[in-house]
């Protein structure tokens, strides 16, 4: 069992301890501190010969040899080596090992960097240029510099997005950018106006230095402390919702930021924006009052409903930057962003279950009232384009028809033109005409029936005037055709032709010519154009026209069984002047109708007459 001297990592200071089985694993220093032999034997030394840090076990007491110089790095030489420094709050002078790194003062309970408290000792007595310079994190918003006494000369380094800001007795003055700059009478206008700078290398002068971070600092997080009472604006019901996010924040005005937050502490942190736990920050209280009152009002003066919430956050994050901004900007603070990235609903609350259930079943009848509507307008399509087909097929069926019925006429025509031909090849080869054959056949039907009647004597002809008139017409027309002998026929005929003639005057009072008409002044039997008691014209006759379906003879516009409508008829113009020429010929001058230009379509479509095809609607020319 041997005895070796182990350094306290608390304050600094050395005890003794003992090497075995039976030795004791813990010890106490006279500072309180409780020292774990096991644990706190490895420590970290700075080498009194090289100058490098060597991490060492503190039980081989003189035998620990540093890796690089291979000197001994635990000597009792170094160890009682003791320095002596002021305490950075109260000023009292304490001594410990310069190869301490923490001391606390036994009369403030300050927490002194041994090796900075040193550094300044040495500067003071030395009197040796420092070089100040920004040491802390990039969480840091404001960073005061441990030395606060500083010589002619020192050098002052100021990185980018940093400002540097002097304080002599609590008062600002003079404000440095990014730069070095060394601490001369010239450089520091301000600070010369005030007192008098020494001109001595041992004379020194009591200065703080603040170190700003202009940077932005991003991602703090906050969260409303308590619930947000509101009615819910869309059902009028009470509910209480939490929000948390984050926001990030830049020093506007660094000088208003130190003299209004800061102060003499030793700088600003970003936790110490808001808090962390039980640490009350500096605006917490400003901004968690901003976002309950904001959050509330915003959602009621937008009727948001608060199951839909999620979708307002953006809108709702800008309200309440518009209320802290301003405020921050009183320390000079800049509120770069303002995000409110949950709302807390009261999941547990049961006002709130029987909320999004209204609203769930308010969805689903709207869903259901949106699906009946699509059914019964398909319902509704479906009926139409089944009465559109039937009446699309109906009308093919009458055209079937109609195109059918127009076959059969067209072929008993051709063979009516067929007879009519061969009989007109037969009357030619036979020497006489189709007149004068009409003419033989009623003479010989007008003897067969007038003359033969009644025994042939001249009782049987007076039966009636009928029969007189007839026979009349017949006898005059065979006495112009048939080759009887003259002298056989002429005292009948002549008989014949008197009787027709007075005949005629007798009955031409009550037979009505065929194509006369009756005025409507009561004047009838006109033959004329025009009556010949008042000067009416002949009215018009009514134009007709025949259905596809069937329907003849029709006079409206539509056909009364099927509603097609009646068919245009195309009309043309004359260049003799006559128009609305519904034939092929003119009836004034007899000109043909002249044939439409039609072309041929690439879809297959021939004989098109307008510039569209009906049945691809390409253009003509195309």
């Amino acid at each position: 069992m041997s005895n070796f001297v182990i350094e306290c990592p608390h304050c600094g200071k050395f005890a003794e301890a003992k090497t075995g089985l039976f030795a004791r694993k813990k010890i106490n220093c006279t500072c309180g501190n409780i020292i774990n032999i096991r644990t706190d034997k490895l420590t970290s030394r700075t080498c009194a010969h090289c100058g490098n840090d060597v991490v060492f076990d503190q039980s081989k007491a003189g035998k620990a040899i540093c890796p690089v110089c291979h000197e001994p790095i635990n000597a009792m030489s170094d160890i009682s080596k003791m320095e002596e420094f002021s305490c950075g709050r109260c000023g009292i002078r304490l001594t410990a090992s310069k190869n301490a790194k923490r001391f606390v003062c036994p009369v403030c309970d300050f927490d002194n960097d041994v090796p900075a408290r040193i550094a300044q000792e040495h500067i003071k007595k030395d009197g040796l240029a420092s070089i100040i310079k920004y040491e802390g994190n990039a969480d840091t918003i404001v960073w005061k510099h441990p030395i606060e006494d500083f010589n002619l000369g020192s050098q002052l380094i100021v990185h980018e997005s940093q400002e540097a800001i002097f304080f002599k007795d609590g008062q600002a003055l003079d404000i440095f950018g990014s730069g070095r700059y060394a601490l001369e009478t010239q450089q520091l206008p301000l600070l010369e106006n005030l007192y008098h700078l020494p001109t001595d290398t041992e004379g020194t002068f009591h200065s703080e230095v603040y170190f700003v971070n202009m940077s932005t600092q991003m991602g703090i997080k906050w969260g409303t402390d308590t619930k947000v009472r509101m009615f819910d604006p869309a059902t009028g019901m009470h509910i209480e919702i939490g929000a948390s996010g984050e926001f990030n924040v830049r020093v506007a005005n660094s000088k208003k930021l130190l003299l209004k937050i800061v102060g003499t502490t030793g700088g600003l942190s970003q936790a110490q924006l808001l808090g962390e736990g039980s640490k009350k920050g500096v605006f917490r209280s400003m901004v968690m009052t901003q976002v309950k009152s904001c959050l509330a009002q915003a959602i009621k003066e937008s009727g948001i409903n608060i199951l839909e919430i999620d979708a307002h956050l953006i809108n709702l994050s800008n309200i309440v930057k518009t209320k802290i901004a301003p405020e921050l900007a009183e320390y000079g603070l800049e509120l770069s962003e303002f995000y409110i990235n949950r709302i807390v609903t009261p999941d547990d609350d049961p006002n709130f279950r029987r909320l999004k259930q209204q609203y769930a079943q308010e969805y689903l009848s709207v869903r259901e009232q949106q699906i009946r509507k699509k059914e019964a307008e398909a319902a509704a399509e479906r009926k139409t384009v089944e009465a559109q087909t039937a009446a699309r097929m109906k009308i093919i069926g009458a055209q079937g028809d109609a195109e059918a019925l127009k076959i059969q006429k067209a072929a008993e025509a051709e063979s009516y033109k067929m007879q009519a031909q061969a009989e007109a090849e037969e009357m030619k080869m036979k020497g006489y005409t189709y007149q004068q054959e009409t003419a033989r056949m009623v003479g010989m039907k007008a003897m067969q029936n007038g003359l033969t009647g009644n025994g042939g004597s001249g009782g049987g002809v007076m039966d009636g005037l009928g029969d007189l008139a007839g026979l009349g017409i017949s006898l005059g027309a065979m006495g112009s055709v048939i080759g009887m002998t003259k002298d056989a026929l002429n005292p009948i005929a002549e008989t014949g032709k008197n009787m027709g003639i007075a005949l005629g005057g007798i009955i031409s009072d009550r037979i009505t010519p065929v194509n006369s008409w009756d005025c409507s002044c009561g004047n009838k039997g006109i033959t004329g154009r025009f009556c010949t008691e008042c000067g009416s014209k002949k009215p018009e006759p009514k134009e007709t026209w025949n259905c596809v379906c069937g329907n003849k003879c029709i006079t409206g516009k539509f056909c009364s069984e099927c509603g097609a409508k009646k068919p245009e008829k195309e009309t043309w113009d004359c260049t003799c002047g006559n128009k609305g020429i519904t034939g092929k010929f003119c009836s004034e001058c007899g000109a043909k109708k002249p044939e439409k230009e039609t072309w041929d379509c690439a879809c297959g479509n021939k004989g098109i007459t307008g510039k569209f095809c009906p049945e691809c609607g390409n253009k003509k020319g195309e």
